[in-house]
C-alpha cells in the first residue's frame, strides 16, 4: 500500500553497515526518479552515485547530520550509510537554482520511496560543504551539488507522534535510541472552506 510505503519512508540517520547496495539497485532507484515530472520538462538534474565504502566515508565527512541533536554526532560509528546519491543541477540546462529545487524535491522523494520499497532507507541532506564536495567529486563547472542523499538499510526505530501542546516540532530520541518525529494532525493542516 502506498500509505504504508510513505509511513516507512523516514529520515534515517543510522544504517546496517553489513548491507551493501549494488550498482543495479541504485540504477533501479534512479530510474524511478528519472521519469517523474520536471518543470517545463527541462530535466536539469544529473546524479553522482557512490557505493564504494572508502568514497562513501569521504563524502560523509563533508556532510552534517541531525542539526537538532548535535550532541549525538550522527551517524554513529558503525552505522554509516552504504551509498550516497548526489543530486546535481546542470546549469547548462537550467541556470536558475530556485527553479531547480522543485525538481530536486520531486526526484528526491521518489528516489527515497523507491529505496523504501527495496527495504532500504535514506536521508535528504542539504547541509554539506558545497565547494569541498564539488572539488572532491571533481565536477565540471556546469554541475552543482544541490542535495546529498544517504542510503542504506535502516538500523534504527522511528516513531511519528503528535506535536505536543507547547507546539515543539523538534525531533528527539529516548534513552533506547528510538527517534521520535512530531507531526501536525490532519485537522490542523486542512483549511476549511468559508460558508
Amino acid at each position: 500500500m502506498f500509505s504504508e510505503l510513505v509511513a516507512k519512508n523516514r529520515s534515517y540517520r543510522g544504517f546496517n553497515e553489513d548491507r551493501r547496495i549494488s550498482d543495479k539497485e541504485i540504477f533501479e532507484i534512479l530510474d524511478s526518479a528519472r521519469i517523474v515530472g520536471s518543470a517545463a520538462n527541462l530535466q536539469p538534474l544529473k546524479y553522482y552515485i557512490s557505493n564504494d565504502r572508502t568514497e562513501v566515508e569521504e563524502i560523509l565527512k563533508l556532510t552534517k547530520w541531525a542539526g537538532a541533536l548535535p550532541e549525538l554526532h550522527l551517524p554513529k560509528f558503525g552505522t554509516h550509510p552504504a551509498a550516497f546519491v548526489i543530486i546535481l543541477q546542470d546549469t547548462d540546462i537550467q541556470p536558475n537554482t530556485q527553479a531547480v529545487l522543485i525538481d530536486v524535491g520531486i526526484a528526491a522523494q521518489t528516489l527515497l520511496l523507491s529505496a523504501t520499497e527495496k527495504g532500504l532507507g535514506g536521508l535528504m541532506i542539504r547541509n554539506f560543504g558545497l565547494q569541498p564536495l564539488t572539488d572532491f567529486l571533481n565536477l565540471p563547472e556546469n554541475l552543482i551539488p544541490v542535495m546529498v542523499i544517504a542510503l542504506g538499510e535502516p538500523a534504527e526505530k522511528i516513531k511519528l507522534v503528535d506535536i505536543p501542546e507547547d507546539g515543539n516540532i523538534n525531533y528527539y530520541r529516548d534513552e533506547s535510541g528510538t527517534h521520535f518525529v512530531p507531526k501536525r494532525k490532519l485537522e490542523d493542516i486542512v483549511i476549511e472552506k468559508n460558508h
